[in-house]
């Protein structure tokens, strides 16, 4: 889940979302176990649903499953009541670029761009994560548009030990995407994550001077998430207050990872191989 609104950050936040500590926190090894098993849930829900999805399911029977998992994993789902949000999930279909509400009228069709996200909220500290789905037999454009958006993810990972800076993660991601015709949504960056879902720094899929250039340490936890457009790169705000969608309604693919940064390089606490 992307870093949302001021406005948005502005209301009550849920009891599992503790007091927001100033600055990066550096977890532990004790933390970094407990992060392990919140990933390990999320990881595990998002491949159930990679393989269940089929057309004519709805979106929230997609929500109704990954809570019902996640609680049977003895966790609680991140998103749901986040800063009101209404579900345990996020589904986003084609041009919904981000925080799409799920909703019984909302049918998954064949050849649907489905972005799923979801986190786990598991003995004090939240996993999170997307994927993107192509449903049945997607379109050629729509098929290169998700495969550039994982490769997107794994370019900015493969940046990732200590002593590396946002920009590197950065520039690789927006290097790949822009080398093959497709744009960066900027309206949403990845984030730190831990005790709270959303920590410092943002973590941007973009070159830019207007965000920190934070120089990343072992034991950081950050959710790093690149979401990018077949078309431009605006998105605009429905009336739900929610959902953002592409200006010009081309197809839009998202995903993220959970990544633990090391001395050596990197872990990938939401890696779905390992589940």
């Amino acid at each position: 889940m992307n870093i949302f609104s001021d406005l948005l950050l502005q209301k009550q936040q849920p009891t599992r979302e503790k007091k927001q500590q100033k600055g990066i926190q550096i977890k532990t090894e004790r933390e970094i176990g407990i992060m392990r098993q919140s990933a390990r849930i999320v990881a595990t829900v998002l491949k159930e649903i990679m393989v269940m999805v089929e057309p004519g399911m709805t979106t929230a029977d997609l929500d109704a499953y990954a809570e019902k998992r996640i609680r049977a994993m003895d966790a609680i789902p991140s998103f749901k009541g986040l800063y009101g949000f209404p579900a345990s999930i996020c589904a986003s279909i084609n041009d919904e670029a981000v925080h799409g509400i799920p909703n019984r009228k909302k049918v998954i069709k064949q050849g649907d761009v489905l972005k799923v996200d979801t986190g786990a909220f598991f003995q004090g500290f939240h996993g999170d994560s997307c994927i993107t789905i192509g449903v049945g037999t997607v379109t050629p454009a729509a098929a290169k548009l998700i495969k550039v958006a994982e490769e997107a993810l794994y370019k900015g990972i493969e940046q990732v030990r200590e002593g590396a800076y946002l920009l590197d993660l950065a520039g690789a991601i927006q290097d790949h995407v822009e080398a093959n015709g497709f744009s960066i949504v900027e309206d949403f960056t990845g984030h730190g994550v831990g005790r709270n879902l959303h920590e410092e720094p943002s973590v941007f899929n973009f070159r830019t001077r207007e965000m920190p250039n934070v120089k990343l340490r072992a034991g950081m936890t950050i959710a790093i998430e690149p979401i990018i457009n077949a078309g431009s790169k605006i998105t605009k705000m429905m009336p739900d207050k929610w959902t953002a969608v592409t200006v010009d309604k081309s197809l839009s693919a998202q995903f993220e990872h959970t990544v633990l940064v090391t001395k050596d390089g990197y872990e990938i606490l939401t890696d779905r191989d390992l589940v």
